[in-house]
């Protein structure tokens, strides 16, 4: 009986997702991929197809996209406007990774706070034939930003922390773990989820021009410490905070991000290049929201990549 329930879901999804979408598709018998010809014209811009549109008439859809540069941002947009318009039943927009999601605050006239204007774009997709879309995101970077979005569709949050539990349970050194937090705001974020490991929590402290990251409260000595944030951009914090847990007697330190940005491959800072180098990060863990980095650091040690696709697939059917 509970399987009649379920819905089938139509998943279309832009190029460099393919590999999460067929993921998400292996976890259900319920989700059908779907394909568009993603060609351009002669002058650069978007020339788009959707396959088998006259299909999607009363199915439920859903377009998994990612906004990994500015460049891809207008062609997945365009058909983000166009699914809910071809009378479908509903419509689910997964945008695993808001990427504007740490520029969401004014500090001083002429800041922009992009984040706002892109939960602007995303709250005008037009309305499907079954009402508002829902969007669903993951560890977006400010709480805040749910309040963003307006009535026309309904943000749906989601998060990576359940995959990481999973993981730590799996260690051998299972009963020896710590959690780190990075600042406070990291703190607030997760320690509701994460209550049941003992916890270290890190702030940056300003020492004349530089800011030092010291341990607020928590002790690691002798613990497997792992780190943990919504996302990272060029590493510095983590590498901080490592040799400031390493310093205090952490038997070994590892780190998880939902989101692992790394502009400008600054993944490999942390690789261990070879037996003979130092290898600081024991683990570094992260989802496949950013599918770049995910091809990125396939196969290189320390990384881990822990996936989506069974907690996506899941959504799909709220």
């Amino acid at each position: 009986m509970e399987n009649s329930q379920k819905k089938q879901v139509f998943l279309f999804y832009c190029a460099e997702c393919e590999d999460l979408a067929r993921q998400v598709a292996s976890q259900s018998d319920h989700i059908t991929l779907q394909t568009i010809k993603w060609r351009t014209f002669d002058d650069g811009f978007p020339n788009i197809f959707i396959n088998n549109a006259q299909d999607l008439r009363g199915q439920h859809v859903a377009f998994l996209a990612s906004f990994s540069s500015q460049g891809v941002i207008f062609e997945q947009l365009s058909v983000i406007y166009a699914l809910p318009r071809l009378f479908v039943a509903s419509f689910t927009l997964v945008l695993p990774f808001f990427p504007t999601g740490s520029f969401e605050r004014m500090e001083e006239e002429g800041d922009v706070a992009t984040a706002f204007t892109m939960a602007r774009m995303l709250s005008n997709i037009p309305i499907s034939k079954g009402g508002p879309n829902s969007v669903l995101i993951y560890d977006i970077h400010a709480l805040q930003e749910r309040f963003y979005f307006g009535d026309h569709v309904l943000p749906l949050f989601e998060t990576g922390i359940p995959l990481l539990k999973q993981r730590l349970h799996q260690l051998p050194d299972s009963d020896k773990i710590v959690v780190a937090f990075p600042d406070d705001g990291a703190w607030k974020r997760f320690h509701k989820q994460l209550d049941h490991f003992p916890m270290v929590v890190c702030n940056k402290v300003r020492e004349g021009d530089k800011r030092i990251v010291r341990i607020k409260e928590g002790n690691p000595a002798g613990y497997h410490v792992v780190i943990v944030d919504d996302l990272v951009q060029s590493g510095g914090t983590l590498i901080e905070c490592q040799k400031v847990l390493a310093a205090h007697g952490a038997a070994k330190v590892s780190a998880y991000v939902t989101h692992g940005v790394f502009p400008k491959r600054s993944w490999e800072r942390f690789t261990h290049k070879d037996e003979g180098s130092e290898k600081a990060f024991a683990y570094f863990w992260i989802t496949d929201s950013c599918p770049l980095t995910v091809k990125a650091v396939e196969n290189k040690a320390p990384f881990e990549v822990l996936s989506l696709a069974g907690s996506i697939a899941d959504a799909l059917q709220i």
